[in-house]
């Protein structure tokens, strides 16, 4: 693993390609692009538990699903390009403005320039600093932050390969999923909160139920229930079945049922896992947030 752009083998990928020359499978080069930078209250309560999170909105994805709901950014690459330095007063600003933490959202393909904004401000953060990714990561790429990330808020949104390869075009999604989430829990321990109620140390896993797929969603829980017991777990309901998504996916065309939703809670009740569920009403494109470069 190098600290560079050149001949990129920062996730899964591995696309290879020299990203200060062109993009690669993110659809990014090597200068960051973000296209939001602001406090998000509407995280899970040990995330967004007093100002917000002070979260650093990416832009491109290794993934390219196609219901993602922050289409604009990630399949579209909306966003202004950062230098380090730029990037670092960001997150300075995020913490003065009242932020409980710093929230990196979709980072992996900017990972050695992150690395490069936090060591020149990580002493000066007094916040924890949150990893949240799609979860199409390696263990490589996560070993790299040992040290840097504090929380890790990684999805886990399929078990299945055919699931995975249709939507994300990752046939191995759950393998690399799986190993890496492995690594976050190893960095972490156990969650630990502050006096607060905030999670300053620990792993959260988001599964976002898709609809026509709870036995999916079952077969996750059942994996997290065996080897990360310690995780907590966040049991999403906010599935919109977007305009741009392609007619030919008619099985997430529509919004996922209560019967669907309430079977994938149900069952990690009974596994006894800890976390978090959502009211069907989290399932409107009003919680999108607007990507109109503020903050940067």
């Amino acid at each position: 693993m190098t600290d560079n752009y050149e001949n990129c083998r920062l996730c899964p990928r591995r696309c290879g390609v020299n990203r200060y020359i062109n993009k690669g499978f993110c659809g990014t080069g090597s200068e960051i692009l973000s296209a939001r930078a602001s406090l998000h209250k509407w995280e899970e309560p040990c995330i967004s538990y007093r100002n917000g999170a002070g979260t650093v909105f990416f832009s491109g994805c290794n993934l390219h699903c196609c219901y993602c709901q922050n289409n604009r950014i990630s399949n579209e690459i909306f966003g202004k390009k950062l230098s380090i330095s730029e990037l670092s007063d960001i997150f300075l600003s995020l913490q003065n403005k009242g932020a409980d933490n710093i929230e990196l959202v979709t980072p992996t393909h900017f990972v050695p320039s992150i690395i490069k904004a936090l060591d020149r401000v990580k002493h000066r953060l007094e916040i924890p600093v949150i990893y949240n990714t799609g979860g199409y990561e390696l263990t490589e790429t996560i070993d790299l932050l040992n040290g840097y990330i504090d929380v890790y808020m990684p999805d886990i949104k399929y078990f299945s390969s055919e699931v995975s390869a249709r939507y994300s075009n990752a046939p191995d999604y759950f393998e690399y999923a799986s190993s890496a989430i492995l690594a976050m829990n190893k960095q972490t321990g156990k969650p630990v909160f502050n006096e607060q109620g905030g999670l300053i140390r620990g792993v959260i896993i988001r599964h976002l139920v898709l609809p026509s797929h709870r036995h999916d969603s079952i077969k996750i829980i059942e994996w997290i229930a065996e080897n990360v017991p310690d995780a907590l777990v966040s049991i999403m309901n906010q599935y919109t079945p977007f305009d741009f998504i392609d007619p030919k996916f008619t099985e997430i065309k529509r919004r996922v049922t209560k019967m669907e939703y309430n079977s994938v809670v149900r069952h990690a009740e009974s596994l006894g896992i800890n976390g978090y569920t959502q009211q069907p009403s989290s399932s409107s494109e009003k919680y999108v947030p607007d990507f109109d470069l503020s903050g940067l």
